[in-house]
């Protein structure tokens, strides 16, 4: 099988392309923003488990990028039987002193282009029969946070549309599965290095890898949804009715633990 990966050059994407390799031995087409380490990525793979591995840099924060890359890989003969879209971006902010290049940069990321390349790849996988697409939201798509407003919002687009989506194409031989889970153990949300590790050890974030691992057995499994972690699954109808008083504290706290 053949995966493509978007966000492959860092984090929870460059984990995904390590398993897709090590453990289901597909090939890869890595798609990232960051050249040097995705082309780094890629020939680590190569090396490690002997798979083909392509890097190809692509900026998916502009509008018309899923069409560029479609276009790329109709021309190289590229046809996906899974999809990963992993690409993301993540600020805190007041949203009217927010600039509008960044909120448009994330409405496009995570949107526009993950709305765009499930349209131009499921139509393709539709068309054969089969095919997996996997789509990363948030926990955080229950909450209505300050500061990360547009965030909360395009993960729970990327949440309702990706279970819509199982119902259209499961039927057409289409697997679709969106996984929600709570804090990562990655750099994306600018934690300091001893707020990471202190947040593993009170499993109120996740390593990586595993969240992958299960990621991949849900996909495979013809799961649609999941959020990890026994507490994130507890919490999550309690977010949807979180209390003004506590997110206006919350709101005055987050924000010193950024870099």
């Amino acid at each position: 099988m053949l995966a493509l990966v978007t966000g492959a050059s860092s984090g929870i994407g460059k984990e995904y392309a390590r398993q897709l390799a090590s453990d289901y031995g597909c090939e890869l087409l890595l798609v990232s923003n960051q050249q040097a380490e995705l082309e780094q990525t890629a020939q680590e793979i190569m090396t490690q488990y002997g798979v083909s591995a392509t890097a190809h840099y692509a900026d998916l924060g502009k509008a018309d990028s899923a069409e560029e890359l479609y276009a790329y890989t109709e021309s190289a003969g590229i046809k996906p039987d899974i999809v990963i879209n992993d690409a993301g971006v993540f600020f805190f902010n007041p949203y009217v002193e927010t600039a509008m290049a960044r909120i448009e940069l994330m409405l496009n990321l995570h949107v526009v282009t993950v709305a765009k390349i499930c349209r131009l790849y499921g139509e393709q996988m539709a068309q054969r029969g089969s095919g997996y697409i996997l789509n990363m939201s948030s926990m955080s798509a229950w909450m209505a946070m300050p500061g990360i407003q547009t965030y909360n919002a395009t993960k729970a687009f990327i949440y309702n549309f990706s279970k819509s989506l199982y119902y259209e194409l499961r039927p057409k031989g289409v697997q679709v599965t969106v996984m929600a889970p709570g804090a990562v153990d990655t750099a994306l949300f600018g934690l300091s290095p001893r707020l990471r590790r202190l947040a593993v050890a009170l499993t109120v974030s996740i390593p990586p890898e595993k969240l992958v691992r299960r990621a991949l057995k849900d996909l495979f499994k013809g799961k649609k949804s999941d959020t990890p972690g026994f507490l994130n699954w507890l919490a999550t109808p309690l977010l949807r009715h979180t209390p003004d008083w506590l997110l206006r504290v919350a709101y005055k706290k987050v924000g010193k633990f950024q870099k």
